[in-house]
């Protein structure tokens, strides 16, 4: 397997977004390949057959397209990771989940809000890992239809489940465990909700692993082959600038390329414009 060809990543939306800016940072010279599932998100409501179902056509979609690894970054679909590996021996699967262990290891004696869909809350996988490091300090937040209000920007939505169901745990919890991709995307949001809590997220931790896989299968990518594209905008016109930035945004990252399964532009250019933001866990 040659050491050029893509990583493939892929989510029920852009929220994986977030998990590839963390790649980003580790593995830079890598071509990347982002699989948006719009058309079956959200994940949440799927059966486990569905939902298994829908990650082998993916990863069969990514595995033609010549990708070495395939990244599930997915909090949802990760808890099938362990029999999308038996079925895929052939390519790396590396999978991201709720980063409840670095609680344990870092903060055990504070208080825990772990915020994730149903089915992830639900999972064997996620259980255990609850099981073997719980400080029996922890809340487990269900967060139905969030997932879905933040894939579709939906702000009145969003806002109205930061006052009904987030606002409660304000003053309760110092931690907060980030058990969706997509809820990554309002970090501020839940911030200004909860107030100064500290956020525990596993796209680091991921992509570490992926960095680690890589090298052990002999497939990095060591040349520097993707050249970022500089463009001026400070002297155009303000609607002028919102279509450059949105161009720049995408030529920024000539090393990706972006799929979306119900074909959406504004999906791609939400994604691309996320990658560009100076943000940070």
């Amino acid at each position: 397997m040659k050491k050029t060809i893509k990583i493939g990543i892929f989510d029920s939306g852009i929220g994986g977004a977030t998990v590839l800016k963390e790649i980003l940072k580790i593995l830079p010279n890598e071509n990347y390949i982002y699989y948006s599932d719009s058309f079956n998100n959200p994940y949440g409501d799927k059966s486990k057959e569905e939902l298994k179902e829908i990650c082998k056509k993916i990863i069969n979609i990514l595995i033609q397209k010549n990708c070495k690894a395939i990244v599930i970054a997915c909090n949802t679909a990760s808890t099938l990771s362990k029999d999308l590996r038996e079925e895929y021996k052939q390519i790396p699967i590396i999978a991201i989940e709720p980063a409840y262990k670095m609680v344990h290891d870092y903060a055990f004696n504070e208080a825990t809000l772990v915020m994730a869909t149903k089915r992830t809350i639900e999972s064997n996988k996620f259980n255990n890992l609850l099981k073997n490091y719980n400080n029996n300090k922890t809340y487990l937040l269900p967060c139905i239809g969030l997932a879905d209000a933040i894939e579709e920007a939906d702000k009145e939505k969003i806002q109205e489940f930061m006052k009904k169901e987030l606002a409660k745990y304000a003053g309760k919890v110092q931690n907060v465990v980030i058990g969706c991709t997509h809820y990554a995307l309002i970090k501020e949001e839940i911030k200004n909700t909860l107030g100064n809590v500290q956020f525990f997220y596993g796209a680091k931790n991921l992509a570490l692993h992926l960095k680690d896989e890589l090298q052990k299968n002999g497939l990095i990518k060591n040349v520097n082959e993707n050249k970022r594209v500089k463009i001026k905008i400070k002297h155009l016109k303000i609607s002028e600038k919102y279509i450059a930035k949105n161009k720049i945004s995408e030529n920024l990252y000539k090393n990706i390329e972006f799929i979306d399964s119900s074909k959406n532009q504004y999906k791609k250019t939400r994604f691309f414009e996320f990658l560009s933001q100076n943000t940070n866990f």
